[in-house]
């Protein structure tokens, strides 16, 4: 399955602007308040027409303006998520995931509903009305509705945003098992970085309506060249790890990648589970020599790749790691010429166990169910 969006549209002083290519897994439609992504996704599921452009899903054209080809919603196969779950306040949960099904474009029938009710962990909530539900509930009973209605692309405009912390968690594992399961493209619409970082396979980086970056989430992440994504108060980058140990004594838990170990708080995951580690800028030190007799027990050696522009006093820095993956350090911009630093030069960079809290540590298979947590 694919997505091809090439599209221009105006809204008085407004210009959106955009050019998309996604695949399967989850493409991040990020960035402030105003940027374009929902008026994106509008287009994308048929409820706004663009004055310009064309959209097609794994080959089958929806908009071409040239061609004078517009579909109308209930004909797209996109099954579109809001903030508020929408469901029907006099229908059960399992007669609203019914309901998904008149829109349907298959035969599946029992037996997708059972598969779906499972990847959803619903069967519990079948018998109850929305009204017997929490906000994650009643979230995971909307994506169901959307997916039995067999759709090629899943369009989710923010749907954490009316959810308070607690149901966020709650939710984030379905949308993994959602992301890694199905075989299908996922637009996704967020300003949460933590959100963006769990959960993406690619960004498309948004800004006054125009796209100003796209790729692979741990590449876009890790630029420190981008404007926008400095303003966001979690900036930092991804790796990808493994559980290597556990040691029960000092409560601590073993990860490894080809860039080395780090030692964090004791994880629930197995030994060999694979997990993405989002490191913030901010935790990160960088040193010019081996760090010796200090309390962090971690240190990544590699070289620094690229050194963003000043913002007041402090500045970002992307250190390149042995295993072409990144980290990016916030530093003062003091200790930037204190160092020396520069393209090229090697650096170690040093970040505390202890750090590990919050969110940005996030599960790779779809059978870990962990709260995300931020190193």
């Amino acid at each position: 399955m694919s997505l091809e969006l090439d599209v221009r549209h105006e809204f008085g002083t407004f210009t959106l602007e955009a050019k998309i290519s996604a695949g399967e897994g989850l493409t991040a439609l990020f960035g402030h308040s105003g940027s374009g992504k929902t008026t994106l996704v509008n287009i994308i599921g048929g409820l706004l027409r663009p004055q310009e452009g064309r959209v097609v899903v794994d080959g089958r054209v929806l908009v071409d303006t040239g061609r004078r080809i517009f579909l109308p919603k209930h004909r797209r196969r996109v099954g579109y998520i809001f903030q508020e779950p929408r469901l029907f306040p006099h229908l059960t949960v399992r007669q609203n995931l019914l309901y998904g099904r008149w829109f349907r474009h298959g035969k599946e029938g029992a037996q997708q509903l059972e598969q779906i009710v499972d990847l959803l962990g619903i069967e519990a909530l079948l018998g109850r009305g929305p009204a017997h539900l929490s906000g994650g509930e009643k979230q995971r009973v909307a994506i169901g509705r959307a997916l039995l209605a067999n759709p090629q692309l899943l369009l989710m405009d923010e749907p954490l945003a009316a959810l308070d912390e607690a149901r966020k968690l709650e939710i984030l594992p379905f949308l993994e098992r959602l992301r890694d399961e199905l075989k299908l493209p996922i637009v996704y619409v967020s300003h949460s970085m933590a959100e963006v970082a769990r959960l993406a396979t690619t960004v498309v980086l948004m800004e006054q309506g125009k796209v100003v970056a796209a790729g692979a989430v741990e590449d876009v992440l890790s630029r420190v060249d981008l404007p926008p994504l400095g303003t966001f108060r979690g900036t930092g980058a991804l790796l990808e790890m493994s559980v290597a140990a556990h040691d029960e004594q000092y409560r601590l838990t073993t990860l490894n990648s080809a860039a080395g170990e780090l030692h964090v708080p004791r994880l629930e995951q197995a030994v060999g589970a694979r997990l993405r580690l989002r490191i913030l800028a901010r935790d990160v030190i960088v040193a010019t020599t081996a760090p010796n007799d200090i309390s962090a027990l971690n240190s990544l050696k590699g070289h620094v790749a690229e050194i963003g522009p000043f913002h007041e006093g402090t500045v970002d820095v992307r250190l390149a790691l042995r295993d072409e993956s990144s980290l990016v350090a916030r530093i003062t911009r003091l200790s930037l010429d204190r160092l020396e630093l520069k393209p090229g030069v090697e650096v170690y960079a040093v970040i505390k166990s202890a750090a590990v809290e919050g969110e940005g540590l996030a599960p790779r298979q779809a059978e870990i169910d962990t709260r995300a947590l931020e190193l």
